[in-house]
């Protein structure tokens, strides 16, 4: 297969996310500012999409409050950093089942939500860009499952489209892709549509090049789409998205560390990715340039 090498690459940090990983580096970002400092500081490194998610400020949970996102879009925007904002919707389809033997009703932690509220959030703060989960699937811990059901996309993604929010398809494994492409073949979502490929997570795609083309060649040739990796393979993922004709994402939500041993911040993981690409012969593009090519419409601030 000929290389078709991204030359105008374009960089997401994914700044905190929502995994348990507030208490095992101290550059992990809980509060409103404290999220959105990172994000502008992310965005001044290079990184043209800041993906956000929030956090309890006092625990480091991840939270769905809805204050909390409008103080980190209100603060971004405020900020003289030109970033593309892009906001997580996939809180609220969480399973924790019992045991093998009673697994219903679900365990403290569930958290099941209508469609209307998991995107209430996007139609307070209206984000240039919004997370569509393409599926569900079980995750590492325990007997978690990750939950979006046909019904549930279609609701969410025709809200999405409804609000001028353009999904970002965040596929863990082909079968996401094959679903995406029938939400667009049914309207439900626009074609072109922006896809990130979801690389290492458990139980998910595995990271390795073979499965990485298999997701790439599932994408259709006018669609865009970026990829990350998990922990050390992140850098490693950056190369070879952008080898595969992609873009890439970097940042505290998939990976803590910048070296063995040394903890990471979400600009520096933007700097190294920016190098990356710049050392194989890729221009970094800037959020403007994002825009023109999405056809997204920058929010001013409220």
């Amino acid at each position: 297969m000929p290389l078709n090498m991204n030359k105008e690459v374009f960089i997401t940090c994914a700044v905190t996310g929502s995994g348990g990983t507030q208490d095992r580096s101290p550059h992990v970002p809980r509060s409103p500012q404290q999220i959105a400092d990172s994000a502008i500081a992310a965005a001044k490194a290079g990184a043209a999409i800041v993906h956000c998610h929030v956090r309890d400020p006092e625990t480091g949970k991840p939270s769905r409050d809805l204050k909390l996102y409008r103080e980190v879009t209100d603060r971004i925007r405020a900020s003289e950093t030109d970033v593309v904002l892009n906001l997580t919707a996939g809180m609220g389809g969480d399973i924790i089942f019992g045991s093998t033997e009673q697994p219903m009703p679900p365990i403290d932690g569930t958290d099941m939500i209508g469609a209307t509220e998991r995107v209430a959030h996007i139609a307070e703060c209206l984000p240039e860009i919004c997370t569509l989960d393409c599926g569900t699937m079980n995750f590492a811990e325990a007997d978690y499952v990750m939950t979006n059901t046909p019904g549930m996309l279609t609701a969410m993604g025709r809200m999405m489209t409804e609000l001028g929010v353009k999904p970002e398809i965040e596929a863990f494994d082909t079968g996401h892709l094959w679903y995406a492409k029938q939400l667009v073949k049914d309207g439900v979502l626009d074609s072109p549509a922006l896809v990130q490929l979801c690389m290492g997570v458990p139980w998910g795609a595995p990271d390795d090049l073979n499965t990485l083309m298999a997701m790439v060649n599932n994408v259709p040739e006018d669609w865009t789409f970026s990829a990350f990796g998990l922990g050390r393979n992140q850098m490693a993922l950056v190369a070879a998205s952008v080898l595969a004709g992609g873009n890439v994402r970097v940042g505290l939500e998939d990976n803590l560390w910048l070296d063995k041993g040394v903890l990471a911040e979400n600009w520096q993981l933007v700097e190294r990715a920016g190098t990356i690409i710049e050392n194989m012969g890729a221009r970094v593009v800037g959020a403007a340039e994002v825009r023109e090519k999405l056809g997204l419409t920058k929010r001013a601030p409220k």
